[in-house]
């Protein structure tokens, strides 16, 4: 079989636009510890956020429960008036109790639990309007699908709000994960511009719900891009492939991700302004088809592993 060097699109193109580049930025890393309150240093924070839109990225990724609040908040302080062009895309639907401490829920993830009152995403809809100091949200995602609100109320009041202006695409999130049959029933709702799901190269359990967001023209937001330690700590697998290009494990992933399929719309987090800088550099790279197979063996080896916290890595949710 010949092998081929592969030059992923850098862009993706909503339904009715905009059009963003493919590697954008997860600022929730950017709040105190345990994603509860302000950041430890504002102006660090602040400056991560700004170096970002000079490197080109135009699509950055928050929610209301980032903080809680203080997440949007800080995008407002840092980047407003905001540079045309630039999407932020935010969540609500889901309750914190406190640092590091999801608010628990019987049969529910450990960490988390949904709120998919209609009224109560009509006001967080209002709040991140607020604090994020937009007309309008281009993205605006349902963080968890309540269980016990028909999943009409609670698209449905999206819906409402799209319609008034107030919303211009609306999307899903999930943990546990968005299912194919979810995005149907939700996209007999509202039309659905984008998905959020665990997804990176070791653990592609997300494949349906990728393979059915590329043919239906639904952007596919990997959370938890980079897995874990066995796939870019200083011994993991990533890591020892990606010596080979001269490049960082980070980077190696995030590549795969971007070569995996043209939908995929990367939102890596960090801290730092120094590995914001290697992430973006990783959109430049290119390998032919044998190579990313032999990568994609190497990482098959690995033991797909979910997070039972949020952890504090590059690509984190």
């Amino acid at each position: 079989m010949s092998t081929s060097i592969q030059s992923p699109n850098p862009s993706f193109t909503f339904a009715d636009g905009p059009c963003v580049r493919r590697l954008g930025f997860g600022a929730m890393h950017l709040t105190g510890p345990g994603m509860w309150g302000p950041p430890s240093d504002p102006d660090n924070a602040a400056a991560v956020l700004r170096r970002a839109v000079e490197l080109g990225v135009d699509f950055i990724d928050t929610a209301d429960s980032y903080g809680p609040g203080y997440n949007e908040e800080l995008i407002r302080t840092a980047l407003s008036p905001y540079p045309e062009g630039l999407v932020i895309a935010t969540k609500g639907g889901m309750l914190r109790s406190g640092p590091g401490d999801w608010i628990r829920g019987e049969n529910r993830s450990p960490y988390i639990v949904a709120l998919g009152r209609p009224e109560y995403l009509r006001q967080q809809v209002e709040v991140s309007l607020l604090r994020l100091g937009l007309d309008r949200i281009d993205l605006y995602m349902l963080h968890r699908i309540d269980e016990t609100v028909p999943l009409e109320d609670q698209l449905g009041v999206l819906a409402d709000m799209r319609r008034e202006g107030k919303i211009r695409h609306v999307g899903l999130s999930g943990q546990p994960e968005v299912t194919v049959e979810q995005l149907d029933q939700a996209r007999r709702i509202t039309e659905i511009a984008a998905v959020e799901n665990l997804y990176n190269i070791a653990d592609r359990s997300g494949e349906d719900v990728l393979d059915y967001a590329e043919r239906h023209g639904i952007a596919f937001i990997p959370w938890f891009p980079l897995g874990h330690g066995d796939l870019v700590g200083p011994d993991g697998i990533l890591t020892e492939a990606a010596a080979r290009y001269g490049v960082t494990g980070a980077q190696l992933g995030l590549a795969w991700l971007l070569h995996r399929s043209p939908n995929t719309l990367l939102i890596p987090g960090t801290t730092s302004v120094a590995h914001l800088e290697e992430n973006t550099e990783a959109a430049g790279l290119q390998l032919d088809d044998n190579q990313w197979r032999e990568i994609e063996q190497l990482c098959a080896k690995a033991t797909p592993w979910r997070p039972t916290a949020h952890h504090d890595q590059a690509g984190a949710r």
